[in-house]
């Protein structure tokens, strides 16, 4: 019989779903609403079968937006019961130190979720709003929560803990925590069965390549360290975000150019990366430019590579011995140059890409017959690895 998990991804004004079969893993049905509480929403629907759904109309709050969800699974289906519906799987963004897996909803873990909002302002009170609308429209359903954090709690002290005061840091919560917790989990489960051998044995080092990039060290499925840190700053180049940065730059332009701690907040956010390198966020539009010869298009994608390369770099030396490196995400898995320039140069350290294999598609290994780490674009399926953990959790309950 058919068990299935209704996955949900809510932000301030949005709300993304899935229902997805957990042991088949297809998708049953998802859409995504915007512009929530705005004067005109956006919304569709699409299921195996049907053609898609488009709406544009007010959606004013999530409970809102849950209705016209219902409204379509009850006019195009799957039918909830039908499909076996044994939980809801929320995903939230930061977790802290307090939640190192999926845990069941109550009225406790919705206050902590709440309490952990100003390490994750715009994202854990979306998050949270999402889950009270989830809980009115399906009070009959166990809810779960994943965090994205969850996965690399893992990491060790010597990599987690920053060096500054003790004491500061620990009233503040300030620490490495780590982002794109389900993507990494889930990438490297799915290259140990690729490998076809057990989780524990396997040793691979994750590139989560979006808008949002980060990097991760899994030791036989465990996170032992990843790029981003407290936030998801830190790091990678970004699409808009600077990645890591010289502390002394923020104060440099506070003092120096007068800017405010906001305004700088958006500068490393939201005006860096590829856009504030080449005035672009879109890495197939800056891709584009380089290939044409634009000076700054070409150095951007200079600067990206060498950040990946000094990541693989540490990540082999952390790990000690790499069986596996893994392209995820829509740069990793669509960017054949992006790959070939992450990697260039690292054929001394067992990394050898075969080119036709790269410039292929889809799931598969793009590393040479001779490569002694193998190199493989594994696509991610965030709402997969959620179903998951949500019907481990139920059945290890009993909850359904």
């Amino acid at each position: 019989m058919t068990r299935s998990v209704f996955v949900i991804n809510a932000g301030s004004s949005s709300l993304k779903y899935q229902l997805v079969d957990v042991d088949s893993g297809a998708s049953l049905a998802s859409g995504l609403i915007e512009r929530i509480g705005e004067t005109t929403g956006e919304a569709r629907h699409e299921a195996p079968g049907i053609e898609r759904v488009t709406e544009r109309r007010v959606i004013t709050d999530h409970e809102h937006a849950f209705g016209w969800v219902l409204q379509q699974l009850d006019r195009h289906g799957p039918d909830l019961d039908d499909a076996n519906l044994i939980g809801i799987g929320h995903r939230v963004v930061q977790g802290g130190a307090r939640f190192d897996r999926a845990v069941a909803i109550d009225d406790d873990v919705a206050q902590q979720i709440g309490d952990l909002a100003p390490l994750a302002p715009l994202h854990n009170p979306a998050n949270l709003q999402g889950i009270r609308s989830a809980r009115a429209t399906f009070p009959g359903h166990p809810h779960v929560a994943v965090f994205d954090t969850a996965f690399h709690l893992t990491i060790p002290p010597a990599a987690h803990r920053y060096a500054i005061d003790a004491s500061v840091a620990a009233e503040h919560r300030i620490r490495k925590y780590g982002f794109h917790g389900t993507s990494h989990q889930y990438v490297s489960r799915r290259m140990a069965e690729l490998l076809g051998r057990p989780l524990e044995e396997v040793n691979t080092i994750v590139l989560h390549l979006g808008n949002g990039a980060s990097a991760t060290a899994v030791r036989g499925g465990r996170s032992v360290e990843t790029s981003m840190g407290m936030t998801p700053l830190a790091g990678l180049v970004m699409g808009t975000r600077s990645g890591d940065i010289d502390p002394g730059v923020i104060f440099h332009l506070h003092r120096e150019a007068g800017m405010s701690i906001d305004a700088i907040d958006t500068l490393l956010n939201k005006r860096s990366g590829l856009l504030g390198l080449t005035g672009t966020g879109d890495m197939r539009d800056v891709r584009q430019a380089a290939d044409a010869g634009i000076p700054r298009a070409v150095e951007a994608l200079e600067i990206v590579a060498h950040r990946l390369r000094g990541t693989v770099g540490a990540y082999l030396a952390h790990l000690g011995r790499t069986d596996a490196i893994a392209f995820t995400a829509g740069i990793g898995e669509n960017s054949a140059p992006m790959r070939a320039d992450a990697l260039a140069g690292l054929e001394g350290l067992g990394i050898v890409l075969d080119p036709e294999r790269n410039a292929g598609s889809g799931e598969r290994r793009i590393s040479a017959d001779g490569s002694a780490i193998e190199v493989w674009v594994v696509p991610t399926n965030e709402e997969l690895e959620i179903a998951r953990q949500v019907a481990e959790l139920v059945d290890s309950s009993g909850a359904e």
